[in-house]
């Protein structure tokens, strides 16, 4: 893995600190989303790519994998974390990477403290885990339409009919 991949990729928030302060010693937008990301499809880079929209930096929340296992079931991930992560961290939209362990990141957006959190429209806002921390900071929250017709659990469901 190359050095510019490698260094979007964070196992902790206490690593990404640094950083995180330096963006918003900048001035950036900090944008944060999250998902497990398990077998990236067009549908993931749509969402990324309006969410990377919404300010000047993108820090997407990986489910590790025993938090995808958790909400999930025990045949997820499909890929392990370091792998989704190296695949999101290839993206010129996302600046960081950052995995977290617990079912929702709210521990860690209440650490991050971004000025932007985006979800799918699949939730409402009050649903979003860490929307209070975000809302009660000035910030805003977004939501998304998905693409139509593709999720994971879609993808594989065609794998195994082939």
């Amino acid at each position: 893995m190359n050095f510019k991949i490698r260094s979007k990729i964070f196992r902790d928030f206490e690593s990404l600190h640094p950083l995180l302060e330096i963006w918003k010693g900048s001035n950036n937008t900090i944008v944060f989303t999250n998902g497990c990301f398990d077998l990236i499809h067009h549908g993931h880079i749509d969402s990324l790519q309006k969410s990377a929209a919404f300010g000047t930096k993108l820090i997407v929340g990986l489910n590790s994998d025993e938090s995808v296992r958790i909400l999930k079931g025990e045949n997820r991930p499909i890929l392990g974390e370091m792998e989704r992560a190296t695949v999101l961290a290839a993206f010129e939209m996302v600046d960081a990477v950052i995995i977290f362990n617990e079912e929702t990141p709210a521990e860690l957006i209440a650490k991050i403290v971004p000025d932007v959190l985006v979800k799918g429209a699949q939730y409402e806002i009050h649903e979003i885990a860490g929307h209070d921390t975000v809302l009660n900071n000035g910030g805003t929250v977004e939501t998304l339409d998905l693409v139509e017709g593709i999720s994971t659990s879609e993808l594989i469901d065609r794998i195994k009919k082939l």
